[in-house]
């Protein structure tokens, strides 16, 4: 993949800020957009003319700073040929979540298993499972049981809903996907909250779509951006429910006003997450036109990957036909066992609820106590904090924090164009104990970025 000068200097911002001389801020800020993972591994680079031309530089502080990124091992070069990404061969492996018990792995935002209503789900859902040995097996749009639970969760909700209404997926990143192939095609203008999902980020850009970030504030969604942006944006994908990454949710009374010129997708995994306000009530009720996706990875377990996607018959006809290019349906038993959770109200469990305000809870004193510089509100549901440093350090932190045994997932990569720097994403999913470590080890990854310490640790896996 070709990576353009203009694209580079996006992503590099006011890289001249700062000590040292030029060549090397463009170095370090260029080593940086490599271990955050925006110049991906293998991207070949403009060359040394074009990028100086576009930066306003001379050619020899861009082919000075290149030379010195090759030295370190973070760039290829061959005669004739444009200098591409790469790690230095020291470099450590990714981490294999879970195999090291010393570091401990803020970049997943996934609640533990509730064991006990799990294995009551799985053993309901191997009794009902006989009654589905005489059919195939590939059912593209789920099973009959688990589309009535899903439609009567929406009914629960206040939003009338038929079984015909809902197709099963993989997950909720794979329903935006599917969604995706069908109604994104390249050049599209695709409007998203900034910060958002990083996945979804990656969905659209692989799509070749063109982002249109909106912001969400520290004061929510700004009504006349969002309707000025949908009217030049072909699909709209937001997070209004206990937003992923800041835990924001949006009012109601945004959500009455909130008329989009083009078609929305409404993210609704953490729906059943309120934990200082009531359930908020499903988007669709004020936007009927509305597409809705949900899964309960976030309500119940992350390795229940079930997922949906509410719309009218028409478009799930046509996510159903595009479909086996991928996958060919949803496991069964998964199915069955996600139906006896929602049929059982399992999706919002009291004792869940408080476990994770707690949680929140230990999160948010463990930064008052040790990082007091950084600012964090408190969300009113979902399991994320969305905290704010007074600096820009989010991606050096993130490369030199595994030295200090925690890993985190860096601001830019819930932005575009470099965003972000000055936040980092806090799951409160871990014990209160295990997040008061984890917060005091970044202090002291902190301490150490401010005297100088660099990292080679490239972006963690994140959900």
């Amino acid at each position: 993949m070709k990576v353009s000068s203009h694209a580079v200097a996006r992503m590099l911002g006011p890289w001249r800020d700062g000590p040292g001389p030029a060549h090397q801020r463009l170095s370090d800020k260029m080593r940086l957009l490599i271990l955050d993972g925006r110049l991906s591994l293998g991207a070949a680079l403009p060359g040394e003319r074009d990028l100086a031309t576009v930066l306003g530089t001379s050619r020899t502080t861009v082919g000075t700073a290149f030379r010195t990124l090759v030295e370190h091992g973070y760039l290829a070069t061959q005669a004739r040929t444009r200098a591409t990404v790469r790690l230095p061969g020291d470099t450590p492996p990714e981490r294999v979540a879970g195999t090291d018990a010393e570091t401990i792995d803020l970049s997943f935002a996934a609640p533990a298993a509730p064991v006990e209503v799990l294995h009551s789900a799985f053993a309901a859902a191997l009794e009902q499972l006989p009654r589905h040995f005489e059919r195939h097996g590939y059912d593209r749009y789920g099973t009959a049981e688990l589309r009535e639970a899903v439609a009567h969760w929406y009914g629960r909700r206040g939003l009338p809903t038929r079984p015909g209404h809902i197709l099963i997926t993989n997950g909720a990143q794979h329903a935006l996907a599917l969604l995706t192939r069908v109604l994104v095609s390249p050049r599209d203008r695709v409007l998203i909250d900034h910060p958002t999902y990083p996945h979804a980020i990656t969905t659209f850009i692989q799509a070749r779509a063109r982002l249109l970030p909106v912001a969400v504030t520290s004061s929510g969604w700004d009504v006349e951006q969002l309707r000025a942006a949908g009217q030049t944006a072909n699909l709209a994908y937001l997070i209004p429910d206990f937003h992923n990454p800041t835990g924001m949710c949006m009012p109601t009374s945004v959500r009455r006003q909130l008329g989009l010129g083009c078609l929305t997708v409404i993210d609704e995994t953490m729906a059943d997450l309120a934990l200082d306000v009531p359930s908020p009530e499903p988007f669709a009720l004020h936007m009927p036109t509305a597409i809705s996706i949900g899964s309960v990875s976030k309500s119940v377990w992350g390795g229940l990957r079930i997922g949906w996607i509410r719309a009218v018959p028409s478009l799930l006809e046509r996510v159903e036909r595009a479909r086996p290019a991928t996958d060919l349906g949803t496991p069964v038993v998964e199915q069955l066992a996600s139906a006896v959770l929602l049929n059982e109200h399992r999706t919002r469990r009291p004792d869940a609820l408080r476990q994770l305000r707690s949680q929140r809870d230990a999160l948010r004193q463990a930064l008052a106590e040790y990082l007091r510089d950084v600012s964090a509100p408190q969300p009113a549901g979902g399991v994320t904090l969305w905290a704010t440093f007074p600096g820009p350090i989010s991606s050096r932190l993130a490369a030199v924090a595994p030295d200090h045994g925690v890993t985190i997932a860096a601001g830019p990569r819930f932005g575009v164009g470099g965003a972000f720097e000055r936040n980092i994403r806090l799951p409160y999913t871990l014990p209160p104990g295990q997040l008061t470590r984890a917060i005091r080890r970044l202090a002291r990854a902190e301490q150490a970025l401010a005297h100088g310490a660099t990292g080679t640790h490239t972006p963690a896996p994140l959900a």
